[in-house]
């Protein structure tokens, strides 16, 4: 008799703690989530990014190319071979630029890349008809010219959340009609920039005069952009998190100016 009352006993309270297990479960996710993202931060390494993971809708078009393509960081060339150097033919600012692009595609903007090698003198004029003709080709929201800076890691890096990032410069080019547009344009670019990382941007570096390009092939465009990322001693870890952050702020300007339209 005992035993059939402990036997009913166990069942009892088997029934009655099933429900409260069944409800301690987690659910199974319904929405694919984007590996490696962490909860804590709104961004994502490129490195990280696979093919499968990028799954926005397009929302925007933009173009990456690299007037002086050989333009390296110290701490980078350093790491894959022991040469320290500011002009690399591999380790240089075009392996950022494919880390942009993977990073704009996952912030759901349809982006093509110019990977053209013209000689450091003259750089600008040399590359310019390749830009021209690309833009015949296609209409861009955002138009990226990527370069590595000189100053040194004082002036090009900055600490937020315990974490550092390389600085980003804007080169605008004065010496044509229009560039008021372009300087709106990095304006925006700038805004967002500060509102996801504040201090990770630069003065608008404004050129003109003798000894300088004066318009940077910027006549081309209005939303055409000269973006210095970071300087000759930024490290990878660096470079990668504020190519992050400028992905995720291009795609709202793109977002915002679409909207305005």
């Amino acid at each position: 008799m005992k035993k059939i009352s402990l036997i009913w006993g166990t069942l009892i309270l088997v029934l009655f703690l099933f429900p409260v297990a069944i409800n301690m479960v987690p659910s199974g996710q319904t929405a694919k989530a984007p590996k490696l993202m962490k909860e804590t931060t709104y961004m994502v390494y490129a490195a990280n990014i696979l093919e499968e993971d990028i799954v926005v809708e397009n929302s925007g078009t933009a173009l990456l190319y690299f007037t002086h393509s050989n333009e390296a960081y110290k701490p980078v060339t350093q790491a894959k071979n022991g040469v320290i150097a500011v002009s690399h033919q591999s380790e240089n600012i075009t392996k950022f630029g494919e880390k942009l692009k993977t990073q704009l595609t996952f912030n759901g903007i349809e982006t093509d890349a110019l990977f053209i090698d013209v000689p450091h003198t003259g750089a600008y004029r040399s590359i310019r008809p390749y830009v021209k003709e690309q833009l015949n080709k296609k209409k861009y929201d955002l138009i990226i010219d990527l370069h590595r800076d000189d100053p040194k890691k004082d002036r090009t890096t900055i600490v937020y959340n315990e974490e550092n990032y390389a600085k980003i410069g804007f080169v605008i080019g004065m010496e044509h009609s229009n560039f008021e547009r372009n300087r709106t344009k990095a304006l925006s670019l700038k805004k967002e920039l500060e509102l996801l990382v504040p201090g990770i941007t630069r003065d608008l570096i404004m050129k003109h005069g003798p000894g300088v390009d004066g318009k940077y092939n910027q006549d081309l465009d209005p939303s055409l952009l000269v973006i210095e990322l970071g300087g000759i001693e930024n490290t990878e870890d660096e470079l990668n998190r504020t190519v992050a952050v400028i992905a995720k702020a291009a795609a709202t300007v793109i977002e915002n100016s679409t909207r305005e339209e």
